[in-house]
């Protein structure tokens, strides 16, 4: 599986063939869009920095709501959050996204603004990669990315939606406040991996994006 972040929460996964995306976005955020012919997609919520299909390239099958799907040999397991610490008072309803292809679990938490309840750790079981919000603001901050490392126990986790110098959202923290917490840090253009691969110890994995 190769796993590449396009910048915010986007990401395009590669397994088998097939391309999964997440998140999309348009120009307005400040990195390039997606170009890419795309077969599967996943909206963590419906604001205009997670959710720009009508840029996308063909027709994709686009995943909106909870629930679990099967499509073309991967299975996509959606669960219910909160976009903030108030059941969805301020900002709304976030779906979690578990993505398992090639016997590894991907999941990604999308703007997830609360750390996970027990009946979300029940629901979401094993996690060997983890792509985790850290910016804060409009998500979890670093502390509470920590925390939600700490619940979930995955073996790669890499941070998204932080400020980097071309994102237009310039309120949020850098990765740094969240990668401090950790003794090293490995930086990559993407990340190509196997179940066979995964190395037993934690890896922070910061990737770059498309300029």
């Amino acid at each position: 599986m190769i796993i590449k972040w396009l910048g915010h929460a986007s990401f395009l996964l590669e397994s088998a063939g097939i391309k999964v995306l997440t998140d999309p976005f348009n120009a307005e955020i400040g990195y390039q869009p997606c170009k890419e012919k795309i077969d599967i997609v996943t909206i963590s919520h419906e604001h205009w920095d997670h959710n720009a299909v009508d840029i996308l390239v063909g027709s994709p099958r686009i995943i909106r709501e909870t629930g679990l799907y099967t499509i073309d040999g991967i299975n996509i397991l959606g669960i219910s959050s909160y976009h903030d610490k108030k059941q969805g008072q301020e900002r709304g309803y976030n779906t979690i996204f578990k993505i398992s292809s090639e016997n590894l679990d991907i999941l990604h938490l999308g703007d997830l603004g609360h750390v996970l309840t027990d009946r979300q750790l029940l629901e979401v079981g094993n996690v060997d990669i983890l792509l985790v919000p850290v910016g804060g603001r409009y998500t979890v901050d670093a502390d509470a990315a920590y925390e939600i490392v700490e619940q979930l126990q995955p073996q790669i986790i890499i941070p998204m939606h932080f400020l980097t110098a071309d994102v237009s959202l310039k309120e949020l923290a850098p990765v740094e406040a969240f990668t401090a917490k950790f003794p090293r840090i490995i930086k990559k253009p993407f990340l190509e991996i196997s179940k066979e691969t995964l190395a037993p110890e934690l890896r922070v994995i910061v990737l770059d994006y498309p300029r």
